[in-house]
């Protein structure tokens, strides 16, 4: 009677999820690290570091902005290709020396370079997991971004205090020439789509933003924003509440958090529907910044970093579901794009706007106020998506590989 599962863990799911970690790895990994090179290797100010770390986002905005465009014309599988060598020759400027503003052009172009395969290896993952287990696939992709972001920052920190500069950026080399080769064994099903999608020449928004991922976009720029007062903030804050040797280990809950929770999220949602996934997902951003804003103890901080992956880290996967699912399969890269396009713009600019607030309100007010915006923005879900959201096995739009 139960027709079997479609299988999630083929070789091109495992092959593209080990790319997009090795990439994010990379990522991660450098930008703990970058700043601290650049005041060593250049005297920069300490403005002059922050900007070298952040202009990587302003790189991967710009490149995901413009591989959406292109990727259906270019294809999928050729522009992962492009993007990854792309991204192993910005490596290899980092070896050379010509100053600040030569290495702010590297962090740029890297940052184009990996929003480039981020793109890609977003879509062509979008396009390979089955139907009825989409959800699910995008948690389990998803969470190789998650480890990335608790091992990066691990490996960074123990590299500059065994090694010098030069080592690290011959790993973070050697990482992006294994995605290279890994990269030429997955397969990209063609698409069958009943009309070929029109060109249209000349400048127009929808060739760059895809509409109908805008409204979820919407709702995880707003939740990005609120995460990023604890990515960017939370050393800072453990400063002042003498919590230091505990926030290293906040990130590492926050991971265990969201591998533990994805799987049963990710079933849940294709079972029942985003909104299931959604509402307990802000409640539970809420909580976890009320609470961080009142940590006083190591537990409570910890605890504070369970809730914010329970929440943030399960809408993260739920929200690029919901973006995939939405659109037409001719246009599933425009979606992703759309779709990390506000998720970087959320996490890139939020510290930029935050430290302006910070001064006035300091960081155990501004969780709170953040915690606020978390609980609001389930009146914004509300009416942009969630009224009209529908159990997840209804909604599917999915492209007919070329094989049943």
């Amino acid at each position: 009677m139960n027709q079997p599962r479609a299988k999630l863990w083929t070789k091109d799911f495992t092959i593209v999820s080990g790319v997009n970690f090795f990439i994010t790895l990379v990522f991660y990994l450098l930008i703990v690290i970058i700043g601290v090179y650049a005041v060593d290797e250049f005297n920069a100010s300490t403005s002059q570091a922050g900007l070298v770390t952040g202009i990587f986002i302003v790189g991967s905005l710009i490149g995901r902005l413009l591989i959406g465009r292109f990727i259906e014309s270019i294809g999928r599988k050729k522009t992962l290709f492009i993007g990854i060598i792309f991204f192993i020759l910005t490596l290899l400027l980092y070896f050379v020396n010509f100053g600040i503003t030569f290495l702010l052009i590297t962090r740029l172009l890297h940052g184009i370079a990996a929003g480039m395969v981020g793109t890609a290896t977003g879509t062509i993952v979008a396009q390979i997991i089955p139907a009825t287990r989409k959800a699910e696939g995008i948690g389990y992709f998803s969470m190789s971004a998650t480890l990335a972001t608790a091992i990066g920052p691990f490996i960074g920190l123990y590299m500059t205090q065994h090694t010098d500069f030069q080592m690290i950026f011959i790993f973070s080399l050697v990482l992006g020439v294994i995605s290279l080769i890994t990269a030429f064994f997955v397969n990209v099903p063609q698409l069958e789509v009943s009309a070929k999608p029109t060109e249209t020449k000349g400048f127009k928004l929808s060739n760059y933003i895809e509409p109908k991922a805008l409204p979820i976009a919407v709702i995880t720029l707003v939740v990005a924003f609120c995460y990023s007062s604890v990515l960017s903030f939370i050393n800072f804050y453990a400063i002042e509440i003498d919590l230091v040797s505990t926030a290293s280990f906040f990130f590492l809950v926050y991971s265990i958090a969201v591998l533990l929770s994805r799987p049963v999220t990710g079933r849940l949602m294709d079972l029942k529907g985003a909104n299931y996934v959604m509402y307990p997902s802000f409640i539970a951003l809420a909580a976890g910044l009320f609470l961080l804003s009142s940590a006083s103890v190591s537990i409570t901080l910890l605890a504070s970093g369970v809730l914010i992956g329970l929440g943030f880290g399960n809408m993260q996967s739920s929200t690029q579901a919901v973006a995939v699912r939405v659109t037409p399969p001719h246009r599933m890269g425009l979606a992703t794009s759309t779709f990390f396009i506000f998720l970087d713009a959320g996490l890139g600019f939020g510290p930029y706007i935050l430290g302006f607030i910070i001064p006035l309100t300091g960081y155990s007010t501004l969780y709170v106020i953040l915690g606020v915006v978390a609980l609001a923005t389930i009146v914004l879900y509300y009416f942009l998506h969630g009224k009209k959201e529908l159990p997840s096995r209804t909604m599917v739009n999915e492209p007919t590989p070329g094989t049943h």
